[in-house]
């Protein structure tokens, strides 16, 4: 069976540096920081009191307020940002067949502030069971990828695909596959997430996974740096249209890239921890290789999982080193999570989209806060750090590790 070509045709971003795909790509290259201590409740008693939360959002600017109201915030996010990357698209303009297009969607939590909110007042109502009738269809993680089907009356391939931070690269490899097996047209993808509350920050606390960072927020996130302390709690999302190759030049589409190929790998290692060789990590970038027929010579830039945390950056790092061997010093590395923060379940979505448009047009952004090399790591490897730099990137690598140890890597590259 001849696989079919499958190219990325729309893009919406709502991140912790940006509210819309343009806001979010200049934060990127001009290495802005998105982090500063949390509005959305009062952190003065956690050890963490800061994260990267989306600044200047109102979902009445968007959404119906009745309808807005029935959706968590995930869910939220994940509207807004697939909005942006359907009018992008013009996909819904040309009156396509709808039982052919679907919505792949990744979220790793769901909707938190929604399962905290209920037990709440379950809890000051002497547990009373008097719940929302909305809390289950706004808690469960799927809801996000029926409420933008239903919004744009898409009767394809639906679901959400859960793998605690690598879910939207999941989701973004699950579309890809669709698409190119004739199961699709076009599938909306990507992720979100909003774990910014007492819950979400309190439970990554206690796993001692969060910079504490106090004093200076901004410089919180601080991947490959000696003194970086963990990672930096973000929210948003991220969407992309994949759309197959004859289906968007029929109808004059806009193409950004062309979606390469694919990995996803296991470290059946430890629960929260990586593999300390970084083994599944190397797996999953070789599958991603060998899925796009490329080598890793191919390759011109990486945006890694780079969390800001003492041993996955050692870990990926390894990983990097024993795929592309001598010409890892050629390439440009990246964590774009030293800006946006970690967004869980949807930063594969928005570092999927940092690829693309570095593919697009020809600039890396950086890994910012770099202040002090760590002798565990090899630094004449070219993270990219702080300023971004120029360069024709060809075919760009995401990486997205989750708890668990699921690893995913999607690949994008030039058209050709």
């Amino acid at each position: 069976m001849e696989l079919k070509r499958v190219v990325v045709t729309g893009l919406g971003a709502l991140t912790p540096i940006g509210n819309t795909l343009e806001a979010y790509w200049n934060g990127l290259i001009s290495g802005k920081s998105g982090a500063a201590p949390i509005q959305q409740f009062d952190a003065s008693q956690f050890k963490t009191q800061f994260a990267c939360e989306v600044k200047n959002f109102d979902v009445n600017e968007h959404l119906d307020r009745k309808e807005a109201r029935k959706l968590d915030q995930f869910s939220q996010y994940a509207m807004v940002s697939a909005s942006e990357a359907m009018a992008d698209s013009g996909l819904m303009d040309t009156q396509p067949n709808v039982d052919r297009i679907g919505v792949v969607w990744g979220s790793g939590i769901g909707g938190l502030r929604t399962f905290q909110d209920e037990c709440e007042n379950f809890i000051s109502n002497d547990r009373i069971p008097k719940f929302n009738p909305f809390f289950i269809p706004k808690m469960i993680a799927d809801i996000a990828a029926g409420h933008i089907s239903i919004k744009f009356g898409l009767r394809g391939p639906n679901y959400v695909t859960v793998s605690a931070c690598a879910s939207s690269t999941n989701a973004i490899i699950d579309a890809f596959n669709l698409i190119r097996l004739g199961k699709a047209d076009a599938i909306v993808t990507g992720g979100s997430e909003a774990a910014v509350t007492e819950m979400g920050v309190g439970g990554f606390n206690g796993l001692r996974a969060l910079s504490m960072r106090n004093d200076d927020p901004a410089t919180a996130s601080r991947p490959f740096d000696k003194d970086r302390d963990g990672f930096v709690l973000g929210e948003g999302a991220g969407a992309l249209i994949l759309e197959e190759y004859e289906h968007a030049v029929k109808r004059g589409a806009k193409i950004y890239a062309e979606v390469a190929g694919g990995g996803m790998s296991g470290d059946a290692y430890h629960m929260t921890a990586p593999h300390p060789e970084g083994i599944g990590a190397r797996n999953v970038m070789r599958a991603a290789l060998e899925d796009a027929e490329l080598s890793p010579e191919d390759v011109d830039y990486v945006n890694v999982h780079g969390t800001s945390t003492p041993l996955g950056d050692v870990a990926e790092v390894k990983a990097i080193q024993q795929v592309f061997d001598k010409h890892a010093y050629n390439l440009n590395i990246s964590s774009t999570k030293s800006m946006t923060g970690h967004l869980l379940g949807a930063a594969g979505a928005i570092e999927a989209i940092a690829c693309i448009l570095a593919v697009k047009n020809d600039i890396v952004p950086p890994t910012i806060n770099h202040f002090t090399d760590d002798p565990e790591i090899d630094n004449k490897l070219n993270f990219t750090f702080n300023k971004a730099q120029e360069r024709v990137v060809n075919v760009a690598l995401s990486n997205t590790f989750g708890f668990g140890g699921h690893n995913t890597s999607a690949i994008f590259k030039k058209l050709k």
